[in-house]
């Protein structure tokens, strides 16, 4: 019981904290290694362990910020590019820790539905959102700016069929966490079959 406690306080007490909120503050490689190794755990489907991690650190954080907001000045078209958003995806890292870049890399030849593989990637990156509260670090999944334009695979090398799942923004903040929000309640999404 002492364990579900535990992991019923870290599920509840998570929450994303955007960049704008982080003091600058760093976390030791080691923490992030070890969320990575929280994220390799997570279930997949005949072991093909889909997910697959660019993690940014140091000036490497400030550089993928810049090539980000390069690949959304080069890729939108001139009438709904703004300033505003170019300006927005350069500063995302100034006062960021890491950036985990995180994408499903498919198996070929592909054995497993894509859907699956999809999943076991969603459930890695939980698992370092939820080792990151246990950690007292603060974490934005995010899907913003270019993360599922081509481009960025492009950017990445990634091969046509893998599918970029999001970038993980990780820091600190000094701002107290958000009340937690559901619409709704879990029976009310639930039927239950006797």
């Amino acid at each position: 019981m002492e364990k579900l406690n535990t992991l019923t306080d870290i599920i509840l007490s998570r929450r994303s904290s955007k960049p704008a909120t982080f003091n600058g503050n760093r976390i030791e490689d080691t923490e992030i290694e070890t969320l990575l190794n929280l994220a390799h755990w997570a279930p997949t489907h005949g072991r093909t362990e889909p997910w697959r991690f660019k993690v940014y650190a140091g000036e490497g954080v400030t550089k993928f910020c810049e090539a980000h907001a390069a690949l959304y000045k080069t890729n939108t078209d001139p009438e709904v590019f703004t300033t505003a958003k170019f300006e927005s995806l350069q500063k995302l890292g100034s006062q960021t820790s890491h950036i985990i870049g995180v994408y499903m890399q498919r198996q070929v030849p592909a054995k497993i539905p894509l859907v699956e593989e999809i999943a076991a990637t969603a459930a890695a990156m939980q698992n370092i959102l939820l080792g990151a509260e246990a950690l007292g670090i603060s974490a934005l999944w995010s899907t913003g700016g270019m993360t599922h334009h081509p481009a960025l695979k492009s950017f990445w090398g990634l091969a046509e069929e893998d599918v970029v799942m999001g970038l993980l923004y990780l820091g600190y903040t000094n701002e107290p966490a958000a009340a937690g929000k559901r619409n709704g309640t879990a029976s009310e999404k639930t039927e239950w079959i006797k």
